[in-house]
């Protein structure tokens, strides 16, 4: 696993991802999820992941692509602190998804639903610290809502 020392190899791969990240679609997926979706209940959450709902699209799209970048760190294709460090973002769709996680997946038959995610805040020191930074500024934006 790619838990030593980062090198060219994980740095390359950081860059890449970045790359996919200002891809169009990407970016108005992203903006459309982060600046648009906190929800408050599970309803809410739920709501997103029908295919009707016009952030639903947006959703899937940034949604499976964090997954898929976590689940690089996962496999040990690249080192998850290094990671992190430039590709935290995920972590804010994980943390406003997370307290609903464990209904969603029971109830919907998705049992997978952000499981890299997850992986990484248990198992990467420094997602573990963003997560916590991340959680009290949503409960901030939820608050002056």
């Amino acid at each position: 696993m790619s838990q030593g020392q980062p090198d060219f190899h994980d740095a390359d791969i950081v860059l890449r991802l970045y790359d996919l990240r200002r891809e169009p679609v990407m970016r108005d997926s992203r903006k459309k999820v982060m600046a648009a979706f906190l929800p408050k209940s599970y309803e809410e959450f739920f709501e997103i992941t029908k295919l009707d709902n016009p952030l639903n699209e947006a959703f899937r799209q940034t949604s499976t692509y964090w997954e898929m970048v976590y689940g690089f760190a996962k496999w040990g294709i690249i080192n998850p602190d290094f990671l992190i460090e430039s590709s935290a973002e995920g972590l804010y769709l994980y943390a406003k998804v997370e307290p609903y996680l464990e209904r969603f997946r029971s109830e919907n038959m998705t049992p997978t639903a952000f499981q890299n995610a997850e992986w990484i805040a248990r198992n990467s020191t420094v997602a573990g610290q963003r997560l916590e930074t991340i959680r009290a500024r949503l409960a901030k934006m939820a608050a002056a809502k």
